[in-house]
């Protein structure tokens, strides 16, 4: 028998399915990024973004259309992550201002609903690029609209809308060379048909389980691992420790270091974030006494919670133990920011949130006047909703937003829209070393909009790259590259490829440097030792004497070194 209608508690299971779909093959998903780089990251920017609304969809019990709209599209917008998770959730704002005033959804309403989700998502790219996510869910659209006017039928419709959108899927790589050359169809729409998917399941009545368990970042890598986890690895330290420091005592960068020192002297997945009268700690260890006892030298304790891994948890969660500290890290932002819930400091003119990842660039950030570094970057997108508490933190009406990175400017301009008592500024740096030119060129003396502009004349100059090692074999712009081979990633792509970190950076600079360069900044990540840095800008100022070169710690994961040409 044809079904004609959907209730909101049919789409609030549908809704989770699709969710739960979508997080089983964020993985996949992750692997179909077209830079072979550690740190695809499609799958779980969209992971977490419909998670954070199926959260809330998942806590009402007695839905009707206007809640369950209202939770998908709140949820999502403000756990929107990366580029892929801010259209993701365009998507669902536009799908559910179709539904919200409706008892239930038929194909004209279905049609009608697809059709306003492809218009906002679009609405919401600057320059929208066929051959995405966006394109998969306007063909579906559109094919909801042809079988609208041909059937009263959902399951047909849905059927065919489905089959429509994976043809459509199928043909990314024509409308983006980058895909074909790299032999994937486009990672976002793939997630999007994932959803459907799971989506059209539950409509079927399958038998799916519909419990939402809250997310972290699942980055498959983090500071030295390469790769992902191995199958059934043995747990070393068999004790997850987590608490929050409330200082009492002076805890500055030396203090952290030494602490870090300590908590890997007994374990290992370190995460330690620092911030302001706030410390928060995770540590696998066989000892959890011992990491209380050295933090409680420092202030007293709050949310502590200590788990037996090897008891508690499932052979799936043992084989990814080492991949545990990933999506702690991921918490930690939004944790403390949770402690420190209202606006500290006299009231000023303007404030500054920037993202970025490494201890080390935190401090080069705030050294140039930036109130809040979130910890994030490529290998962890923060999301809108953190960027909003962020701002919130600062005393301040008018907040300035660096991300550093191309993918979480969408998430920024976002959180610019949704927040109510004060005014961020997106500056849209797209690395960090774009980041840092644009707060040198800020001043205080400069009202909002000729700061704007003289933040982002300052961006222009900068020749900016990262050197990264290769996940997969592939094919850029016409060069192969081989799994674990370097490579050079610059603004506009890659840069070049090589088998050593040393000589890679070099071949880079040779191509980046010109006559009228006259700086040169290194900023080394948390795998390469302080010598061999040094040694690495001493070559360097052999090769380029005319030039000055700055060297400092970044201490970020994954890229061995940020660097930039100015």
């Amino acid at each position: 028998m044809a079904i004609s209608t959907i209730d909101a508690k049919l789409l609030q299971k549908m809704f989770l399915a699709g969710a739960k779909n979508l997080e089983s093959k964020k993985e996949w998903i992750n692997d179909l990024n077209v830079f072979p780089v550690p740190d695809g990251d499609t799958g779980t920017n969209m992971t977490l973004t419909i998670m954070s609304a199926a959260k809330e969809v998942n806590a009402i019990e007695n839905p009707d259309m206007a809640t369950l709209a209202k939770a998908i599209s709140s949820g999502s917008l403000r756990g929107a992550r990366g580029n892929s998770g801010v259209i993701l959730s365009q998507l669902f704002r536009g799908f559910t201002k179709e539904i919200a005033n409706v008892t239930e959804i038929n194909t004209d309403i279905l049609a009608a609903a697809m059709e306003r989700a492809a218009e906002t998502a679009y609405k919401a790219v600057m320059k929208p690029k066929e051959g995405t996510i966006l394109t998969v869910a306007r063909g579906a659209a559109e094919k909801a609209v042809q079988m609208a006017a041909q059937t009263d039928d959902i399951e047909e419709m849905i059927r065919e809308v489905i089959e429509h959108a994976e043809y459509v899927l199928s043909q990314t790589p024509e409308m983006l060379p980058v895909l074909k050359e790299a032999g994937v169809v486009d990672s976002g729409g793939q997630g999007f048909v994932e959803v459907l998917h799971g989506a059209f399941d539950a409509f079927l009545g399958k038998e799916l389980d519909f419990e939402v368990i809250p997310q972290g970042t699942v980055s498959p890598v983090l500071n030295t691992a390469k790769g992902y986890a191995l199958d059934n690895v043995d747990i070393k330290f068999g004790y997850c420790t987590e608490f929050i420091i409330m200082l009492e005592k002076k805890f500055n960068l030396n203090t952290e270091i030494k602490f870090k020192a300590f908590l890997e002297s007994i374990g290992d997945s370190i995460v330690c974030v620092t911030d302001d009268d706030v410390v928060k700690v995770h540590v696998h260890t066989n000892d959890p006494g011992l990491a209380i006892q050295k933090a409680l030298t420092f202030g007293s304790l709050s949310r502590m919670k200590i788990d037996n891994m090897r008891e508690e948890h499932s052979q799936m969660v043992i084989e990814q133990a080492d991949l545990r500290a990933a999506e702690e890290a991921a918490k930690t932002q939004q944790e403390v920011l949770d402690v420190k819930a209202v606006p500290v400091g006299p009231k000023k003119d303007f404030g500054f949130v920037t993202i970025v990842a490494g201890e080390g660039l935190g401090e080069i950030f705030k050294g140039l006047g930036v109130d809040y570094a979130i910890e994030g970057g490529q290998t962890m997108n923060p999301s809108t909703e953190d960027i909003l508490n962020a701002a919130e933190l600062i005393n301040a009406d008018t907040i300035f937003v660096l991300p550093n990175n191309k993918n979480i400017i969408l998430a920024a301009e976002q959180a610019s829209q949704i927040i109510e008592n004060k005014k961020i500024i997106v500056i849209p740096s797209n690395t960090v070393p774009q980041g840092i030119a644009a707060m040198i060129n800020f001043e205080f003396s400069k009202n909002v909009e000729e700061n704007k502009a003289t933040m982002n004349d300052g961006m222009i100059s900068v020749k900016s790259g990262q050197i990264t090692y290769a996940v997969r074999d592939t094919s850029i712009d016409g060069i192969e590259i081989k799994c674990n081979d370097i490579m050079a990633i610059g603004d506009s792509g890659l840069i070049t490829v090589g088998k050593d970190v040393k000589l890679t950076l070099i071949d880079a600079f040779k191509k980046l440097v010109d006559s009228d360069s006259e700086l040169i900044s290194l900023y080394y990540g948390c795998d390469i030792k302080e010598e061999d840095a040094e040694a690495l800008r001493d070559e360097v100022e052999a090769l380029y004497p005319n030039i000055d070169i700055e060297l400092q710690f970044g201490g970020q994961p994954i890229y061995y070194y940020i660097f930039s040409v100015e």
